[in-house]
Parts: C-alpha cells; sequence; structure tokens
C-alpha cells in the first residue's frame, strides 16, 4: 500500500511539474531584461500611439488603417487604461502569452508521449531565436502563438476521447479560439490545414472530420468580414519583396530541423501511441511555413513573424526528441536519463547566449524612439520647428509628446487621432515650404545614415530643399537607428 501511495503521489507531482517548470522558466526569460534598457521601436511605436486613443478613436483609424490589428489594439487600449503606458504594460502580455504557449507544448507532449516530452518541448519554445525576439515584443504574434496552442491542445484531447456526446463544450471551445486567433491575425487561420493534416495522419473517424469542418468553418466565416475589409488595406504590406532563394534560406532550415527532430523523436514498438507527437508537431511547423510562401507566390506577404505560432510545432518536435534521447539512456544509465533534458537545455542556454543578449538590447531592431526624443528635448529651444521625414517618424513625438513640448509641427494639418491615421496628415508642399521659411530654427528627425532613404514623396522633397537652400547645419545626433538634425536659417 505505501509504495502505491508513493506511485500516486508522485504521479500527481509530475503532472503539476510538466506544465509548472516550463511556465516559470519560460516567465523568466521574458522578463529577463524586459525593457531593453527603455527602449521602443516604430512597430511597438504604433501599438503605444493606437493604445492610447479612445476606443472611439481606435475604431475610426481601423476604418483607414491596420484593421487587421484591431482586436489588439482595442486589448492594449483597456491595459494602457489600467495599468498606464510603460514598456511592462506593452510587452508582458506577449510574455504571458508565450508562457501560456509553452504550458500547451508540454501538456501536449505529455498526452502523446509522456512526462519528459512534455517537459523538454515545453522549456525548449522559449529558447527558440523566433520566439525569443517576440516574447519581448508589443505586437500580437505571441498572442495568436499561445491560441494555436491552446486550439491544438484541444484537438488533440478531442481526438484521445473519441468521438463523445460530451465533446461539443471542446469543439465550440477550439472554434472559438481560431475565431480570435484569426481576428488578432487572420494568417493564422493556416493552422486549420494544419490540423487536417493531422486528421489525415492518425485517420480520424467521419464523425471527427464532420466537427472539426464544422467548427473550423465557423471559425473562417466569423473572421471573413476582416479578411475581406483588409484586404482593402493592402497596401500597408507593399513594402514586403517578393520571395527570394535568400528568403527561403530560414524556412529551409526550419523545416530541415523540424524533419530530423521528427525522426529522431519516432516512437519504439513498445510505447507507441495513438497520436504520435510528430504526426501534430510537423504539420503545426510545415503546413503554415509552406502555406505562407504559396501565398507570397501570388502577393509578396512572407514575413515569419506571421506564422511564428508554427514554432509551437517545433519545440513539440524537439520535446520528443529529447524523449527519445531519455528512452535510449534510461536502460543503461537510469540515474542519468533524468538528467538529459536539463543537461540540453543548459546547454542551449550557454550556447544562445549571444541570441538571448542580443534580443535584449537596443540594437537588436532597426532603431529606437524613445531615445531619438531624449536628443529632441536636450536640443530644442522653445519656439522652435519640428519636422519629420519621413512623417511615419512622427512616431516619436506621439510616444514621448513631452519631448516635443514647445516645438511646433510646421507640417502638420490634422493629428494622427484627428485624421483617423497611424502618422497624421501634412500640409500641402507650398503650405509646407511657406511655413518653414518663416522659422529661424528648425529640428529634424529622420533615421540615422546607415538606415535612411532618399525623400519620395513631394512634401519630404520639399522639406529637403527648403533646409538644403535657407539653413545651415548647427548640431547632427544619431543614437540607435534615429537622427536629429538642428537647422538654423542661414543670415
Amino acid at each position: 500500500m505505501p509504495s502505491d501511495i508513493s506511485a500516486i503521489s508522485g504521479s500527481r507531482c509530475r503532472r503539476v511539474l510538466v506544465w509548472l517548470v516550463p511556465l516559470l522558466w519560460t516567465l523568466g526569460l521574458g522578463l529577463w531584461g524586459l525593457s531593453r534598457q527603455d527602449s521602443v521601436w516604430r512597430d511597438e511605436a504604433a501599438t503605444w500611439q493606437v493604445a492610447g486613443r479612445s476606443a472611439g478613436e481606435i475604431w475610426a483609424m481601423l476604418a483607414n488603417v491596420d484593421a487587421v490589428h484591431g482586436l489588439y489594439y482595442l486589448l492594449m487600449h483597456c491595459l494602457f487604461e489600467v495599468f498606464g503606458a510603460s514598456t511592462t504594460t506593452l510587452r508582458l502580455p506577449s510574455v504571458l502569452a508565450v508562457a501560456a504557449a509553452a504550458v500547451c507544448v508540454a501538456l501536449i507532449g505529455r498526452r502523446l508521449a509522456g512526462f519528459w516530452v512534455g517537459l523538454g518541448g515545453g522549456m525548449t519554445l522559449g529558447l527558440l531565436p523566433a520566439v525569443q525576439f517576440h516574447l519581448q515584443e508589443g505586437r500580437p504574434y505571441a498572442l495568436v502563438a499561445a491560441g494555436v496552442g491552446l486550439s491544438t491542445l484541444l484537438l488533440v484531447s478531442l481526438l484521445e476521447r473519441g468521438p463523445g456526446r460530451r465533446a461539443w463544450p471542446r469543439w465550440a471551445a477550439y472554434g472559438v479560439t481560431v475565431l480570435v486567433c484569426a481576428l488578432l491575425n487572420w494568417l493564422s487561420l493556416l493552422v486549420l490545414p494544419a490540423h487536417a493534416a493531422t486528421l489525415g495522419w492518425v485517420r480520424a473517424g467521419r464523425r471527427t472530420w464532420l466537427r472539426w469542418a464544422a467548427y473550423g468553418s465557423g471559425a473562417v466565416a466569423g473572421a471573413l468580414p476582416l479578411i475581406l475589409f483588409s484586404r482593402r488595406q493592402s497596401e500597408q504590406v507593399s513594402w514586403i519583396q517578393p520571395l527570394t532563394w535568400t528568403t527561403l534560406i530560414g524556412p529551409g532550415i526550419l523545416l530541415a530541423v523540424g524533419g530530423l527532430a521528427a525522426w529522431a523523436g519516432r516512437p519504439g514498438r513498445v510505447d507507441r501511441t495513438a497520436v504520435p507527437a510528430a504526426a501534430v508537431g510537423l504539420p503545426l511547423l510545415a503546413v503554415p511555413l509552406l502555406g505562407l510562401i504559396g501565398l507570397s507566390l501570388v502577393q509578396p506577404l512572407f514575413q515569419d513573424r506571421y506564422v511564428l505560432f508554427g514554432m509551437v510545432g517545433l519545440a513539440l518536435l524537439i520535446g520528443a526528441a529529447l524523449g527519445a534521447a531519455v528512452r535510449a539512456c534510461a536502460p543503461r544509465l537510469p540515474r542519468a536519463a533524468g538528467l538529459v533534458v536539463p543537461g540540453v537545455v543548459g546547454v542551449s542556454v550557454l550556447a544562445l547566449l549571444p541570441v538571448e543578449l542580443g534580443n535584449r538590447a537596443p540594437a537588436s531592431r532597426i532603431d529606437d524612439v524613445l531615445a531619438v526624443a531624449g536628443e529632441v528635448a536636450g536640443l530644442k529651444r522653445d519656439g522652435d520647428a519640428v519636422l519629420f521625414v519621413p512623417a511615419a517618424r512622427r512616431d516619436t513625438a506621439l510616444v514621448s509628446p513631452g519631448a516635443f513640448g514647445g516645438l511646433a509641427d510646421v507640417a502638420l494639418a490634422a493629428s494622427p487621432a484627428a485624421s483617423a491615421t497611424l502618422k497624421g496628415e501634412e500640409e500641402d508642399p507650398a503650405l509646407i515650404r511657406a511655413a518653414l521659411l518663416g522659422q529661424r530654427r528648425v529640428l529634424l528627425v529622420t533615421d540615422a545614415e546607415q538606415v535612411a532613404k532618399a525623400p519620395s514623396a513631394d512634401r519630404d522633397k520639399v522639406k529637403a530643399e527648403v533646409l538644403r537652400e535657407h539653413f545651415a547645419v548647427v548640431a547632427d545626433r544619431q543614437v540607435r537607428g534615429r537622427r536629429v538634425t538642428v537647422y538654423e536659417r542661414r543670415g
């Protein structure tokens, strides 16, 4: 009897540890260096400045731009209202989301192949370089990964339980989760063909197929209005370049690693499960990645962050490989078998230390809107004018309005909130010219020299022409991808 009690207690302890350890581990990785030395880059600045608007102003803006991120902006608006605007409020949702995704990977791995597969997969997710980048990012992609992890966990539980009468609540939760993910980023609907591949792999029954099709179609139907409306704003992704062979190197490496992990983690004859881990992980990694590549052949769309949720599949495959290593070690070195997963994770942390430190440094992003705001605060004088080239660089004033107090934005016709846009509406070139000629001192906020592009908009060409012909440079500062140049009127 005591031995039975001990076995039950040990089993319960493992059931808790298999998800608790990845949860705490991922939270620790996410909270480490969360502020990135008080830096915020341009993509996060969009979240920051939109979240600071009223719900009505956000809704009006979505009619013109960024409808695809509408749900995320409204969520962040609520968080900013409750907790205030800060880098912690901006990024903590992503940390919590990746931690939740790690828990889902751990629970899926334990269900399919045991404790060590779940523990290894759950701890792996937060270490993957792509995940580490978005672990501390004020954008919606980590939240989508958490939702995909939950929907996959629900699907696995339904496959294990079989078609029963009480299955509908889980199917309903599955459909709602897929829909919410689609409202955060509708490219996450690529998870549906990935799950279809899993159903085909395990030869799911007809009733399972029908229920999956019904609830999956409901999610697609719910997201369809957003998809159709956001297509009208397709100019937002016009900057994405067409696919090239070099673009495909990263996806090729991921697929190769995933395939190798699937081969290494294949179950043996004795412990073969009804649903192999590879049947869940490999489609979840490969199908969205290949699907996005296929869509990009029609319209350039390929950005790996759009299918970040595929890393949930890769983590599960690596966990299966680690579980296989534990099983192989157990017969000969039973004591050492328990050190395989902690040892591999520890070595990985050391090997990836440059990546971990790099992702937590301001230089890991293309620019820093807070740093340039600090330069403006130190260089300005009351009554000076300020210009932004391109107009999108106005984000630094929207995130740090105090640093721009006393400056006249002479090119601005309507503020971003008033115009229901991200960067505001500027005056006609002739009016900008006239306004500049009436100034004695002008601060120009633009990109650093190494990333700056020649002005393309007529307004920006006029700004550059007037400054070149009638003003002289008296100060120039470049910091973290941005540049502030002070001009004084000649004569």
